[in-house]
């Protein structure tokens, strides 16, 4: 659904290790760094448009979270741990840690973290795996 997003941060400096660290662990490279802006993924093009692109911006006045929410794929149960410990790693907060959320489907696999300016960041797996229990009727 969506192409591309801009996420807005108070303090890029603070900002830009929290999320070189959870792309890193979703494998989603970067691929611009400016002075007050970071880009991550593949920009699409004519005839490919299966991506998704980043652009993480200093903000030009005050940051206020107000409730959003930015979740994004992980390739595997792995990769939203490996996410989970990147973003605590570098200055994010704890908002859920890795695990089923049997509410939403019965393989969704997600960690909940908050960035430095209380964004609140998700990644998830939706892949099956051996012993996930079916969704009751």
């Amino acid at each position: 659904m969506l192409d591309h997003v801009s996420i807005t941060v108070s303090d890029f400096g603070r900002a830009l290790p929290f999320y070189d660290a959870i792309m890193a662990a979703l494998g989603v490279p970067c691929v611009r760094r400016g002075e007050d802006r970071v880009g991550y993924g593949i920009r699409n093009r004519p005839g490919d448009d299966g991506h998704s692109y980043l652009t993480v911006l200093a903000s030009r006045g005050v940051v206020a979270a107000d409730n959003r929410h930015w979740c994004f794929r992980a390739p595997d149960r792995a990769a939203v741990a490996a996410f989970h410990a990147a973003a605590l790693a570098h200055g994010g907060q704890d908002d859920g840690p890795p695990g089923l959320r049997p509410d939403y489907h019965a393989s969704y696999y997600a960690a909940f973290v908050r960035d430095p300016d209380g964004n609140r960041i998700e990644a998830v797996c939706h892949r099956a795996y051996p012993g996930d229990t079916p969704a009751l009727p």
